[in-house]
């Protein structure tokens, strides 16, 4: 099956400007997203994780110009969205679009419920009838378990787990291919993760959607995605599909997540080893040398500031020079 989205090299990089710069100081960047290539194939789910600041979210809007980027993002292993003007990029708009982390403030407050959610009709499709619209937006609101009652509602009277249900269905009433979710169940208490989860898969079973799922939250991920891709520093890490990532991650980054994710039972979660991470994410403005994880890393040596590693092309991809399963040396009690 060809891709429906094939991402190769995305860069996203943004200036910085200093107090006293002058105009023929050479520029500075901040570089977000260096080199990332994936492929999403129809129907599937990319799950991408990874810690706040690693570039998840950036990484999201660079693929549909909601930040510069630069790269090649062909859609339909035809057009590169990156080259397209803003008025070309608008027919694309409605086959790819985006559920945001935060529930209300991603809904306009002066707006209804109906209204919000038919406007996406309204752009994208000018040529439905008002009668067709309320039929199509009475439609949806059922499909995501909102009652016909709210529709005159506004954004304030709902829940948070609501307001996402409407984040939701104004994504989908313009029948997409791809939706792109960016964290949309963290603001959320845990029981409504559940349900927003739920509601995804279901949506995405009938709908045959593609979706590129971001999270931080690897328990989440584990339960949406068939492939997983994990981020630091705006970097691919490691790339492999949902069981073999988690069942044999071969990245010291991966492991350290994965033995940081609780486990519902006290007496496990006590004797459970544990992958140590030193220190703070560095700061993606001064990058260190080599790479980008060796200043936390268990297992980090010399050559590891000499060489940038590459995650690759195989099907599980690892950009590091000195892979391989957790070490009994490198890890440590959880308590």
């Amino acid at each position: 099956m060809s891709p429906l989205l094939s991402v190769r090299d995305l860069n996203v990089r943004f200036p910085i400007t200093r107090a006293g710069d002058m105009p023929w100081t050479k520029p500075r960047f901040l570089h977000a997203v260096n080199g990332v290539s994936f492929d999403l194939e129809p129907g599937k789910t990319l799950g991408v994780v990874g810690e706040s600041g690693c570039g998840k979210s950036t990484l999201a809007r660079g693929l549909i110009q909601m930040v510069p980027a630069t790269g090649q993002v062909r859609w339909r292993g035809e057009t590169d969205l990156l080259s397209l003007s803003p008025r070309q990029m608008k027919p694309y708009r409605s086959e790819i679009q985006m559920v945001f982390q935060d529930p209300l403030a991603s809904l306009n407050p002066r707006m209804t419920l109906g209204q919000i959610i038919a406007e996406p009709l309204r752009t994208h499709r000018p040529d439905v009838s008002a009668k067709e619209r309320r039929a199509r937006v009475a439609q949806m609101m059922e499909r995501v378990g909102l009652l016909p009652q709210m529709i005159n509602r506004y954004p304030h009277e709902f829940s948070g787990g609501q307001c996402q249900r409407i984040g939701i269905a104004r994504a989908l009433i313009v029948e997409p291919k791809l939706l792109i979710c960016d964290e949309p169940v963290s603001a959320l208490d845990v029981s409504i993760q559940a349900q927003v989860i739920e509601l995804l898969k279901e949506l995405q079973r009938d709908l045959g959607l593609a979706m590129l799922f971001i999270a931080h939250d690897l328990s989440v991920v584990k339960n949406i995605s068939d492939e997983v891709m994990v981020l630091y520093l705006g970097r691919i890490m490691e790339k492999a599909p949902k069981a073999e990532l988690y069942d044999n991650p071969q990245h010291p980054y991966t492991q350290a997540l994965l033995s940081a994710v609780p486990i519902p039972d006290p007496v496990a979660e006590r004797a459970k080893k544990i992958v140590p991470m030193t220190g703070d994410m560095p700061s993606p403005m001064n990058p260190p040398s080599g790479c980008v994880f060796r200043g936390r890393c268990p297992r980090a040596q010399a050559d590891c500031a000499e060489v940038i590693p590459e995650a690759g092309s195989d099907e599980h991809q690892v950009a590091c020079i000195h892979p391989g399963p957790m070490r009994e040396k490198e890890m440590t009690a959880g308590n």
